[in-house]
């Protein structure tokens, strides 16, 4: 399910999100953890922001790599929009998470029979 948010910042603001969900699940990340984000079609990689000298948390994310140029266009360009954004899994980090399952097929003599295929 998507939610949304308004283009404001160089960053998306917990607090400027309106569901719930998607506030909470980016609070629980840890500073400099990154989630993948489909924002307005685009997904992109976003980073939590660290917590400030003051100890307290900064809360919210900022784009990383590509998503950064085009967040940075779009603040440009369409600040004030509401757009939608939800969280994506790339298949890279589907598999990735998903490895552990199969650790009975990770053995030597598998690797063994099953290298050439």
């Amino acid at each position: 399910m998507a939610t949304s948010t308004r283009i404001e910042d160089h960053t998306i603001w917990f607090k400027h999100i309106d569901g719930p969900k998607m506030r909470e699940r980016l609070a629980r990340l840890k500073d400099d953890e990154e989630i993948n984000l489909d924002v307005d079609g685009v997904v992109g990689r976003w980073k939590r922001m660290r917590t400030g000298r003051d100890g307290r948390p900064t809360n919210a994310i900022r784009p990383e790599g590509a998503m950064k140029a085009v967040w940075n266009e779009w603040f440009k360009t369409r600040k004030g929009e509401i757009i939608e954004l939800r969280e994506a899994r790339l298949a890279d980090d589907y598999l990735a998470a998903n490895s552990a399952l199969f650790s009975e097929w990770s053995s030597p003599e598998d690797e063994e029979a099953f290298r050439d295929l």
